[in-house]
């Protein structure tokens, strides 16, 4: 039974680094030299979507930079081309500007924009929010009724945002996984909400568990 339970934990482990690392491909959980399973890193996005998001938040953040220079704490993160800016700002004019700078970069469809008015958040408490986006990232592997790849998770301050393509009974699920992590303040859903019909469509199905040939009974 112990070794049973430290199996899962290690698969769960790993899972979670893998969505932490991005993976885009099958990567199998190796747990004492057996193949424990397969988790397929899906992501709801198209290929080409992904990388236009990976650009609106590389330009996004050059040209806050460029404009504001360093008085300003600002993450912009981009999903489906809608983005999410959170951080710090020093004042109400400050962020304006950087909704505005971010609503011009191109291809956003869509701002949210969740910039607290104060100082920048410490060192610490980016470690911490960091820690925070990893659990709760953990609790939604070890979840398993929800696809943990298809949310993107996203922590300041100790809240957490949540985006994804996902139907309403995934999001609800989702906010209450969250919501159980210990050090979540609040769950902001930053969700593009879609109905269980056009979710069958387009989540592929699960690559099936690969077991350890050494498992087999022999004859």
């Amino acid at each position: 039974m112990k070794q049973r339970t430290l199996q899962r934990t290690l698969a769960t482990v790993l899972a979670a680094a893998a969505l932490a690392g991005g993976l885009s491909a099958c990567a199998p959980l190796v747990v004492g030299g057996a193949v424990v399973g397969t988790m397929m890193a899906i992501d709801r996005r198209t290929a080409g979507m992904q990388v236009e998001d990976e650009g609106i938040e590389l330009r996004a953040g050059n040209r806050i930079r460029q404009q504001l220079g360093d008085r300003v704490h600002v993450n912009v993160t981009s999903y489906n081309r809608q983005a999410l800016i959170t951080g710090e700002v020093p004042n109400a004019q400050d962020r304006q500007a950087v909704e505005q700078i971010v609503s011009q970069v191109e291809n956003v469809r869509s701002v949210v924009n969740d910039l607290a008015i104060m100082p920048p958040s410490s060192l610490s408490q980016r470690s911490n929010d960091t820690l925070i986006t990893g659990k709760v990232r953990a609790s939604l592997v070890d979840a398993r009724d929800i696809t943990a790849n298809a949310f993107k998770v996203v922590t300041e301050r100790n809240v957490v945002y949540l985006m994804g393509i996902v139907s309403q009974r995934e999001a609800q699920r989702a906010t209450d996984v969250a919501r159980g992590v210990s050090g979540v303040a609040k769950v902001v859903r930053v969700f593009e909400i879609i109905s269980e019909e056009e979710l069958r469509r387009i989540a592929p199905q699960p690559a099936p568990v690969t077991q350890d040939p050494a498992a087999s009974p022999r004859t």
